[in-house]
């Protein structure tokens, strides 16, 4: 019984965890309603009631990430964009992504494989 209430604590510590990095890392553009220091504290302070708030809202923001490049974001947002986690969010939301370098290419590394072959087909 001691087990599974420390495993339930653990998981709502966890998720209001997320939920307080989740609202701290979104861009400030991204938000609607509340501005991004109310969200972040209201999520430090309610703990469970905050975190619960913001995956409801969270989840109806989202769409406003992809129309957010025509918006004019502060030096601190744009790095966020550009960050390996930004790119891979932007590149779910518009489709599978491209090859990006040599070792993605499934053509190059055919090639690649008939030349360590040496094969011509």
């Amino acid at each position: 019984m001691m087990l599974t209430g420390v495993l339930f604590v653990l998981f709502l510590g966890g998720c209001w965890l997320y939920c307080l990095t989740d609202a701290a890392l979104t861009p400030a553009v991204a938000y609607r309603g509340l501005p991004k220091a109310a969200w972040v504290s209201l999520i430090a302070i309610t703990f469970i009631l905050g975190a619960v708030a913001w995956l409801a809202v969270r989840s109806r923001e989202r769409p406003l990430l992809a129309c957010a490049g025509s918006m004019q974001w502060s030096a601190a947002e744009a790095s966020l964009a550009r960050h390996p986690a930004g790119r891979y969010r932007k590149a779910r939301l518009h489709g599978p992504p491209s090859a990006h370098g040599p070792d993605d290419d499934p053509d190059f590394l055919r090639h690649l494989d008939r030349i360590i072959r040496g094969t011509s087909n």
